[in-house]
């Protein structure tokens, strides 16, 4: 999991932590959890985390608390707050210490994995740049193709790739080669460079 996002949950609930583990991990998420949360900080300083999960409502500190310890050590990091027991005043307190978002307990593991991946945009963290520059590199072939009202069939014949590869690199479900990249470019009278976009 060398691209997946680095999740810390802490929660005294050691069935919670487990949960969460088994759920965003599912989901491609490298999690680890803490059901102590005086062991926070020094994992913080060992290991780089994108995002934290912090309960609010923990017997030794409490998670706002914990959270302006952590804002001591790292002003960037995205810290999202759930709490069994919301209110006004933990909220307001969240939102001056830059939280990311406040969910209340129990909540809906598929909403809950779309604020992660939410909360990790407006970060603008970007784990999956591979796909990025695949999927820029398809959407870019495909649209100076239709711009030029070819067909694969056709560009397979100026480039001598087959017509499949073709289709594959457009979807982006295949890594073209710096060869291939090149022909098509050819194929298509561009430059090699108009092919990765903004890259």
């Amino acid at each position: 999991m060398a691209n997946a996002a680095k999740i810390l949950i802490v929660d005294d609930d050691k069935d919670i932590c487990a949960y969460m583990q088994t759920m965003l991990g599912s989901s491609g998420y490298d999690v680890t959890t803490i059901s102590n949360p005086s062991l926070v900080l020094d994992r913080l300083r060992e290991q780089e985390f994108h995002v934290l999960v912090i309960d609010l409502m923990m017997p030794e500190i409490d998670g706002i608390e914990l959270i302006q310890r952590i804002r001591r050590i790292d002003t960037d990091i995205a810290i999202i707050v759930f709490t069994g027991y919301p209110s006004v005043e933990t909220a307001i307190d969240a939102l001056k210490l830059d939280v990311s978002d406040y969910v209340k307990k129990p909540f809906d593991i598929d909403s809950f994995r779309k604020t992660i991946s939410d909360v990790l945009k407006r970060k603008g963290i970007v784990l999956d740049m591979e796909e990025r520059l695949h999927q820029t590199i398809g959407q870019i072939v495909r649209r100076l193709r239709k711009e030029k009202s070819l067909t694969l069939k056709q560009v397979a014949r100026r480039t001598g790739l087959s017509p499949s590869l073709l289709s594959q690199i457009e979807r982006a479900e295949s890594s073209a080669s710096v060869s291939s990249l090149y022909k098509i470019a050819h194929g298509l009278g561009v430059k090699l460079t108009v092919l990765f976009g903004d890259f």
